[in-house]
């Protein structure tokens, strides 16, 4: 293996143990989506800044990296966090809330890859993911419900209903953040999509950059 995963999940644990579970922001005037698209092990890591509530574009960074570290399910924030972390520095803009796609608190130990970036970059963080790692929910059924997912007798976040006819994504506070308003702000960040619109459009300039990138 890579590393010593023991060593890892004493690296998970030690930042679970920092994180913020309340909101540490006044107003929200900037978020940031971040998602990735891959060929082979070459990642091209696209973050987005837009206006809040309005969720206009600002800003867009994209780089190139040859990540190091393999896909290990619960392990994601050593593949894919230092490439976000990268782009973030990139900014001109600097958003007050990052959403990322992955999970926050949502994870077995409480530390996935919007909590690990949220508390090395010492930012309010949001995890939307599109599968469960861990926990129990009720299946919400219509659109825009919800309900609670519970781990170890705790709730770690919630199932969203975004749109019809779809699964519900996972929402679950990195730092920074409650777990209310995590909910609320993704919620307001459905437009025409599954996914909140910062998800979007981070996943389709990684992905546009991807196929323009391999075509050449």
């Amino acid at each position: 293996m890579h590393e010593n995963l023991q060593d890892l999940r004493k690296i998970q644990k030690n930042i679970s143990e920092k994180i913020i579970l309340e909101d540490s922001f006044s107003q929200i005037r900037r978020i940031a989506g971040f998602d990735l698209a891959f060929i082979d092990e070459i990642a091209f890591v696209a973050g987005v800044v837009l206006d809040f509530p309005s969720l206009v574009v600002k800003e867009l960074k994209i780089i190139k990296t040859k990540l190091s570290f393999p896909y290990i399910p619960t392990f994601l924030s050593f593949r894919e966090g230092l490439p976000i972390m990268k782009v973030h520095e990139k900014f001109k803009i600097k958003p007050d809330i990052l959403m990322i796609n992955g999970h926050g608190i949502a994870h077995p130990l409480f530390c996935g890859i919007a909590s690990h970036v949220g508390v090395l970059l010492d930012k309010p963080s949001i995890g939307v993911a599109q599968r469960i790692l861990c926990g129990n929910y009720e299946k919400p059924k219509k659109a825009g419900s919800y309900s609670p997912i519970v781990y170890e007798k705790r709730i770690v976040g919630y199932a969203f209903k975004s749109k019809e006819d779809c699964n519900p994504i996972f929402i679950s506070p990195g730092h920074k953040i409650s777990l209310k308003s995590s909910l609320k702000i993704v919620r307001s960040c459905i437009k025409n999509h599954k996914l909140p619109e910062p998800l979007y459009l981070a996943h389709t300039f990684a992905n546009k950059t991807k196929i323009s990138m391999s075509s050449k």
